[in-house]
C-alpha cells in the first residue's frame, strides 16, 4: 500500500502561492525526463549529535554497564559507552541539568533539572524516553541520592528537607526528614540548603546530611531522629565516606579537609589543609580556595586515594583548576586547561561497603572529558575516542562530503595516524559500554572543518559515527607577526587576533585538490602526497584586487599610485615581475604615504619540511590597494582538470592557473559585463565614476582577455607576481567577521557597499558557453550577490609539456540568466536529467618519479549536440529563486519562487537514492526539496527557526538525504531528509543497555556474620511505603507520566514504520526482563544450595565439640 503523508501535502500547500514550478516558453523536450523522486522519498529527523556537550553542568557513571552521562546548561543529557556508541536526549523544559543518577545495571537515568523536575529516563531503548516527571512546587532541589540497589531516591531541598520519592512509581513517599528535627533544638539559625546525603556503607538504616552551613546530620531512619551532630565553623561543599562506615571526609570552603570519626561529633579527629603554608608557630594555616568536591577511596592493598578539585593557594601563580590526587604520602596536583564542572573516581566495585580498588578518574572540564589512569606512575590520561575535540579552534567553516571515493578515508587515515600525540595510557578507554549498531546503509562520508587557528580537520563520518582522520596546518605557511613592529598600528588599521582563520574551502575529493581561502585574504592550494618532501622555496603569487569605487578618487594613476610598469607582463608568463617594482618597496619608507602593494602576512622563506598528507602547492595573497586592506575572499573554486583555481570578493574575481603559476585574469565585476548587456550595472555611488575601459565583449575567437585587458587599461586591477619568496616587511591583518564579508574601506560609504556586486558562487563545467556552440567545453561559470550568472570560456592547451608551457586563454560570453537574490549554488545535468559532475583530473603521487607519474587526461567530452536540442541544463538558484536553462540554447524550461518573506542561506544539488533534486535551507527554518528538472516541490518542513548566525554559516547539504550544522561552539548536529536513513536509523544506533550480571556483594566472613560487623541491611519499603509513612502533600510536587512508547525526535520515523519499531522494542525489553528474571532466579538458587553446603559442611564440622572447644 502507497504511504500517503498529509502533512507533507499541507506543507505544501501552505507555501506562498507565488512557490510553485511554472514551465517557461522553450522547447518540449524536457518531458521525456523521467522523474524518480516523489514525495515519499522524504523524511526530515535528526540522526546523531556529535562533539563535545555544550556548557556541562553535572556528571554520572555506571559502574556495571560502564556508561557516562554529561548534562548541560540546556538541558540536554549525553550518554557516551564504547567508541561509537552515544546518544543525545533534550529535555523539553530546557532547564539546565544540576544531577544525575544511573540506577545502577537497570537501564535507568534519573536527572534533576534546575527548575525542581526530577525525570526518570528508560535507557534501554535505543532512543531514550522519559517514563516519569515529578515537579516540586513550593521547594527547590539542591541535591539528590539513589543508594545502590535501592528504589527510593533521596531529594535535598533549598530549605533544609529530605524528601523521598518511590523511583518505581515515581511518587512521594510520606516520609520527611525535616531540617527543624534534624539539627538541634538549640541552634538558632537555619542551616541551610541541604548539600549531600549518603548512607552510611555498613548501615543502610543510617543516612548522612549534610547542611550547607556546616552541619553535618548522621540521621537513624527507624527512629526517626538524629544519632549524633557534627558542627564546624566552615561551609561544606562535599562528603565522603570511608568505606567501613565509622568515618567521613568533608570538605569546606577555607580548603580544609575535616575526617570525623562517626562516634566522636564533637570535633573532626584530622584537619588539614592539602595546598595550604603551615606556619611554624603553630597557628591555623592560611585558607585557601574553597574544595568543591573531595573523595576517598580505599584499596586492599595499600593506602587509600584521596581525590579533589580546589583548594589551591590564593597566592598560588598556577591560575588553572586543578585536581588533587593524594595517595599515602605522595600528592600529585594535574593542572587542567579548563574549570573544572565536576569529578568521578571509577572503581572496581559498585557496593560501597567493599574496598573500592580505584582506577581512573573521570574529569569534567567546561569543554573538554579528561580521564585519569590512578593506577600507572605519574597519572597519564586515556586517550580521548570520541571527538570531542571538534571545537578545539572555533569552527569557522564546514563542508560535508557524501558517497566519497572510497579509497579517500583510508588515504587519510594513513598520513593522519602518524600525528598522534604520545605518552598515553596504555590501557584500554574505561567507558565501553554498549553495542554498535547493526545497519546495513554505510558509504564513505567526510566532513571537513575549517577553524579559527587556521587549521582544518578531516573527519570520518560514516555510518553516523565521527572520527577525526588528519589535521592541516595552514599557518605553518607562514611566519608568525613580530609583535611591536612598526607595521603594527593602532585599532585603526585592520587588527584581527586571528589572522590564520579558513574563511572558505573548495575540495575535490576525487582528485584530493585542496583549495583554502583565509580570512587575511591569503588562498593556498594544496596536493596530496603519501611521501614526505621538503619545498626550498614557497611559490607564492601576489594579486592586486580593485574594485571600481576605490580607484574613483584617483582617476590619474600616477597621482596618487607609484609608477607602475608601463607595459605589464603578460600573465600567461611564468617569469616574475621585476624585484625592484617601486610598490614593493614604497609602504616602509615613511608612515604618511599610504600601504599599498603588501600582503597580510609574510610567508615562510626558509626551507619549508613538509609531512605526508596535504603540501602546499601555492600560497596567493592579495595585496593591500591605496592604503585600502583588501577585500576578504567570498567564493572559491578549484578545478584539477583544468588546474586552475578561481576566488572572488567584492572587489571582483581572480583565475590563477596553478601549475604555471600565473594570474590569467584580474577584473572587477562591472568589467565582466559586455556594453550591449542588458543586465549591464554601473556603480550606483553618488561619486563620479569611471567607465571600465578594456571592458569585454561577447567574442568567440579564445583572445586572452588578461593579456588584453592589462594593456588596454593601466588603472585597471594590476597584478603583482613572485615566484621567489618576499623579503619585505608584511603588514597588518584582516578584521574577522562571523557572519557577512562587507567593506571595511573608510573611505567607502555605506551607499557604495550596497552597490557592490560581489562574487557570490563558481562553477567549472565542460558545457556550452555561448548558444551558437555545437558541442561541450571548458568554461567557468559564476554567480553574484545580485542574481547574475556570468560565463567564461576557458581555452586550454594540449595536457603534458605544452600545458605547462601555452597560455590557458579567457575569453567572456557575457550574462546567461538574471535571478532575484544573490546566486548560492549552479549545477549542470545531461539531456536525461542526470547529473554532470564536474570534471577532474584522478590522483596520483606528486611526488613519484616522473616515469611513474600517471599522463594528465581530460575526461572524454559528451558527444556534440543536434542542431535544435539541449544537451544540458543548467540548475541555478539564488536567495530567493531557482530555474533550470537549457543549453546551448539558454532558453528558461523552468522557474520556482522558493520563498518570498524570508531568504535561502544554503543551497545545494543532491545526489539521492532514486535521483537528483535540488535541497534548500531558508532562514525561516524551512528546509525544502524540489525535484529536477522541473522544480517541483517535494518536501517543506519548519524544522528550524534561525535563532544563531552559526546555524547559518555552518549549514551543509550532502548526497543521498544528509545534512548536519553547528548546533553550538562545540557540537555537530546531523539530520537526514531521506526516508530510507529513517527507516533505517534504529538499527544504525547503537544500544546503550547491556544485559549483564551485578557482581557479587562482598562476602561478610564468619566473625561479621556472627557478631554482626558486617553490613546492616533494611527493608526500606516497610519505612518509607504507603502503609507506614501515609501519602505525601499532593500539592508538594506534581507528577507527570512521560510520554507513552519511545519517545521520538522532530520528524521522526512515523505511522506504520514507527509502531512496528516501537513493537519490536517492547518485545526486546520484555525478553531482555524474562531472561534477566531466569537468570536472577538461577542465581539465587545457586547461592540457596552453597548456603546450604556451607551450612551442612559447619554443622558436621561442629557437631561433637564442646562449647569451650570453639
Amino acid at each position: 500500500m502507497k504511504k500517503f503523508n498529509i502533512r507533507k501535502v499541507l506543507d505544501g500547500l501552505t507555501a506562498s502561492s507565488s512557490g510553485t514550478a511554472s514551465p517557461q516558453p522553450g522547447t518540449n523536450q524536457n518531458d521525456v525526463i523521467q522523474e524518480t523522486l516523489q514525495s515519499e522519498h522524504f523524511q526530515l529527523c535528526k540522526t546523531v549529535r556529535h562533539g563535545f556537550p555544550y556548557q556541562p553542568s553535572s556528571m554520572a557513571f555506571d559502574p556495571v554497564q560502564k556508561i557516562l552521562a554529561i548534562g548541560t546548561q540546556s538541558g540536554a543529557v549525553r550518554l557516551f559507552g564504547r567508541a561509537g556508541v552515544e546518544c543525545y536526549c533534550q529535555h523539553d523544559s530546557g532547564a539546565a541539568v544540576i544531577q544525575l543518577q544511573f540506577l545502577v545495571n537497570e537501564g535507568a537515568l534519573v536527572s534533576a533539572l534546575a527548575d525542581d523536575s526530577v525525570h526518570l529516563w528508560n535507557l534501554r531503548q535505543k532512543q531514550p524516553a522519559i517514563l516519569h516527571t515529578l515537579k516540586f512546587n513550593r521547594e527547590r532541589i539542591t541535591f539528590c541520592h539513589l543508594p545502590f540497589q535501592s528504589k527510593w531516591l533521596y531529594i535535598g531541598t533549598e530549605k533544609g528537607n529530605i524528601h523521598i520519592v518511590n523511583v518505581e512509581s515515581f511518587t512521594l513517599s510520606g516520609y520527611v526528614i525535616m531540617w527543624n528535627k534534624a539539627i538541634e533544638l538549640s541552634s538558632k539559625s537555619h542551616p541551610g540548603p541541604v548539600v549531600h546525603i549518603s548512607d552510611n556503607p555498613m548501615d543502610e538504616g543510617k543516612i548522612l546530611i549534610g547542611f550547607e552551613c556546616g552541619t553535618v546530620v548522621l540521621w537513624d531512619l527507624k527512629c526517626k531522629k538524629a544519632d549524633y551532630r557534627y558542627n564546624h565553623d566552615e561551609a561544606i561543599h562535599s562528603v565522603a565516606w570511608h568505606h567501613e562506615g565509622k568515618q567521613f571526609t568533608c570538605s569546606h570552603s577555607d580548603g580544609t579537609l575535616t575526617t570525623w570519626n562517626v562516634r566522636v561529633p564533637a570535633k573532626p579527629t584530622i584537619t588539614i589543609t592539602p595546598h595550604g603554608k603551615q606556619p611554624k608557630d603553630g597557628k591555623k594555616p592560611e585558607p585557601c580556595k574553597p574544595i568543591l568536591k573531595v573523595e576517598y577511596k580505599t584499596t586492599r592493598a595499600g593506602d587509600a586515594f584521596v581525590v579533589m578539585s580546589g583548594g589551591l593557594s590564593y597566592d598560588t601563580g598556577c591560575r588553572r583548576s586543578c585536581l588533587t590526587v593524594m595517595h599515602g604520602k605522595s600528592t600529585a596536583v594535574l593542572e587542567m586547561d579548563y574549570p573544572i564542572v565536576d569529578f568521578l573516581t571509577l572503581c572496581e566495585t559498585p557496593y560501597p561497603n567493599d574496598f573500592q580498588e580505584p582506577y581512573a578518574v573521570v574529569v569534567l572540564l567546561e569543554k573538554d572529558l579528561v580521564v585519569i589512569d590512578l593506577e600507572q606512575i605519574g597519572y597519564p590520561i586515556f586517550e580521548n575516542p570520541y571527538p570531542l575535540s571538534i571545537h578545539e579552534s572555533p569552527v569557522t567553516c564546514v563542508e560535508y562530503f557524501a558517497d566519497c571515493p572510497p579509497e579517500l578515508i583510508p588515504a587519510l587515515y594513513s598520513v593522519g595516524s602518524r600525528q598522534k600525540r604520545q605518552g598515553y595510557s596504555k590501557k584500554e578507554w574505561p567507558i565501553s559500554g554498549g553495542n554498535w549498531g547493526q545497519g546495513t546503509l554505510s558509504y564513505p562520508e567526510i566532513i571537513v572543518t575549517g577553524h579559527a587557528d587556521g587549521s582544518i580537520k578531516f573527519w570520518d563520518a560514516s555510518a553516523i559515527m565521527l572520527q577525526v582522520l588528519y589535521k592541516l596546518k595552514t599557518a605553518k605557511v607562514f611566519e608568525k607577526a613580530l609583535k611591536g613592529g612598526k607595521e603594527e598600528k593602532p585599532s585603526t588599521e585592520i587588527v584581527d587576533e586571528d589572522p590564520f582563520a579558513i574563511q572558505t574551502l573548495s575540495w575535490c575529493p576525487e582528485s584530493r585538490m585542496l583549495c583554502v581561502a583565509g580570512i587575511s585574504a591569503h588562498v593556498i592550494i594544496y596536493r596530496f602526497s603519501k611521501q614526505e618532501m621538503t619545498t626550498e622555496v614557497v611559490q607564492l603569487l601576489e594579486v592586486r584586487m580593485q574594485g571600481e569605487l576605490n580607484d574613483v578618487d584617483s582617476p590619474d594613476p600616477a597621482g596618487d599610485h607609484p609608477p607602475t610598469p608601463s607595459t605589464p607582463v603578460p600573465p600567461s608568463s611564468s617569469s616574475p615581475t621585476q624585484e625592484g617594482e617601486p610598490p614593493e618597496a614604497q609602504p616602509f619608507t615613511s608612515d604618511d604615504r599610504p600601504r599599498d602593494n603588501v600582503p597580510g602576512l609574510k610567508v615562510w622563506s626558509a626551507p619549508l619540511k613538509q609531512s605526508p598528507g596535504y603540501q602546499v602547492e601555492l600560497v596567493i595573497q592579495l595585496v593591500w590597494v591605496s592604503g585600502e586592506p583588501p577585500q576578504q575572499i567570498t567564493s572559491l573554486a578549484v578545478s584539477s582538470s583544468d588546474g586552475l583555481v578561481v576566488f572572488g570578493n567584492s572587489s571582483g574575481l581572480a583565475v590563477v592557473d596553478y601549475l604555471q603559476k600565473s594570474l590569467l585574469l584580474n577584473m572587477s565585476t562591472s568589467e565582466l559585463y559586455s556594453p550591449s548587456d542588458p543586465y549591464q550595472r554601473q556603480p550606483r555611488s553618488p561619486r563620479k565614476t569611471r567607465q571600465p575601459s578594456g571592458a569585454l565583449s561577447d567574442n568567440s575567437d579564445g583572445n586572452n582577455i588578461s593579456e588584453e585587458k592589462s594593456s588596454k587599461s593601466p588603472t585597471s586591477a594590476k597584478m603583482s607576481k613572485k615566484i621567489s619568496s618576499p623579503t619585505e616587511q608584511k603588514t597588518g591583518l584582516d578584521a574577522k567577521d562571523s557572519s557577512f564579508s562587507r567593506s571595511r574601506s573608510s573611505s567607502v560609504t555605506s551607499i557604495e557597499r550596497e552597490s557592490r556586486e560581489a562574487i557570490s558562487s563558481f562553477h567549472f563545467s565542460e558545457s556550452f558557453p555561448r548558444k551558437t556552440d555545437s558541442s561541450p567545453s571548458p568554461s567557468l561559470w559564476l554567480g553574484t550577490t545580485q542574481g547574475t550568472v556570468l560565463v567564461l570560456s576557458l581555452s586550454l592547451p594540449p595536457t603534458g609539456d605544452q600545458r605547462l608551457q601555452q597560455p590557458v586563454g579567457v575569453s567572456s560570453c557575457g550574462t546567461l540568466v538574471r535571478l532575484k537574490g544573490g546566486i548560492l549554488t549552479m549545477a549542470f545535468l545531461d539531456s536525461l536529467g542526470a547529473f554532470l559532475p564536474p570534471s577532474y583530473e584522478p590522483w596520483s603521487e606528486p611526488n613519484a618519479p616522473d616515469e611513474e607519474k600517471t599522463r594528465r587526461r581530460r575526461p572524454a567530452s559528451p558527444p556534440p549536440t543536434q542542431e535544435g536540442q539541449d544537451s544540458q541544463y543548467a540548475v541555478v538558484c539564488s536567495e530567493k529563486q531557482a530555474k533550470v536553462v537549457g543549453l546551448p540554447s539558454q532558453s528558461c524550461f523552468f522557474k520556482h519562487n522558493i520563498t518570498e518573506s524570508s531568504f535561502v542561506l544554503r543551497a545545494d544539488v543532491v545526489q539521492m537514492a532514486a535521483g537528483l533534486c535540488l535541497a534548500c535551507f531558508c532562514a525561516n527554518g524551512h528546509i525544502m526539496t524540489l525535484s529536477l528538472p522541473s522544480l517541483r516541490p517535494l518536501l517543506d518542513v519548519n524544522y528550524l527557526p534561525l535563532t544563531d548566525m552559526r546555524i547559518a554559516r555552518t549549514f551543509c547539504f550532502s548526497n543521498l538525504g544528509q545534512a548536519m550544522y553547528l548546533t553550538s561552539p562545540t557540537e555537530i548536529q546531523r539530520i537526514t531528509y531521506s526516508q530510507e536513513t529513517c527507516d533505517n536509523l534504529q538499527e544504525m544506533m547503537g544500544e546503550l543497555f547491556t544485559p549483564l550480571e551485578t557482581p557479587e556483594a562482598p562476602n561478610r566472613g564468619f566473625f561479621k556474620g556472627l557478631f554482626g560487623g558486617g553490613a546492616q541491611s533494611l527493608d526500606r519499603e516497610d519505612l518509607f511505603g504507603e502503609t507506614a509513612a501515609g501519602k505525601a502533600s499532593r500539592s508538594l510536587a506534581q507528577h507527570i507520566p512521560g510520554p507513552q512508547g519511545m519517545e521520538g525526535m522532530k520528524g521522526a520515523a512515523s505511522g506504520v514504520v514507527g509502531d512496528l519499531a516501537r513493537a519490536r522494542i517492547a518485545l526486546d525489553e520484555r525478553g531482555q526482563k524474562l531472561g534477566e528474571l531466569e537468570d536472577r532466579t538461577a542465581a539465587m538458587m545457586a547461592s540457596a544450595d552453597s548456603f546450604s553446603k556451607h551450612a551442612h559442611d559447619m554443622m558436621l564440622k561442629y557437631k561433637d565439640k564442646k562449647w569451650y572447644q570453639l
